[in-house]
């Protein structure tokens, strides 16, 4: 198996355990949060995925699809349009709101799409390019995208621990 072939594989169990996570569960239950300051199931993937879409685009050269297929408009979130939830307060955390797993998950699924298709067309030298020179050392592509997945892989276990946490009540 070949680089792109590794990471294909890494954002495919991701969407594995995005869908195990949400799939079926009512709008109350994603917005619910376990206690005052904690992040809900609704949160967790919108900011997992809000991440994942921010910086494919910027490695891609595309747009966002949050901004290009006008996800922001359909979440009607009282944030400012470019926010991805880094840093978010719990005030902020507690305003990301959806109306239905349809609604998430569909956006989920169209970054997880996008995405697909950036990294199965990936040569292996290309993940050596530098993505972001404000860091030292500055960050390549290959450390960005890991970065993507394990980030993307945390929140999804956080979210499936917060549908069990609900399950249990």
């Amino acid at each position: 198996m070949n680089s792109a072939g590794i990471l294909a594989d890494a954002f495919e169990r991701i969407h594995e355990a995005v869908h195990a996570a949400v799939d079926g569960l009512p709008s109350e239950d994603l917005n619910a949060r376990l206690d005052d300051d904690a992040n809900s199931v609704a949160w967790l993937v919108w900011h997992l995925t809000r991440v994942q879409d921010d910086h494919i685009a910027d490695a891609a050269g595309t747009e966002q699809l949050w901004f290009a297929e006008d996800w922001a408009s359909r979440f009607e979130l009282p944030l400012e349009k470019g926010s991805t939830g880094y840093g978010h307060s719990s005030a902020q955390v507690g305003s990301v709101q959806v109306a239905s797993a349809d609604l998430l998950l569909g956006y989920f699924d169209a970054v997880h799409e996008h995405t697909l298709a950036f990294v199965r067309g990936l040569e292996a030298r290309a993940l050596d390019r530098v993505v972001d020179d404000a860091w030292s050392p500055p960050v390549t592509l290959g450390v960005r995208l890991v970065s993507v997945i394990a980030d993307d892989l945390q929140h999804a276990g956080q979210a499936a621990f917060v549908r069990g946490a609900l399950e249990r009540r």
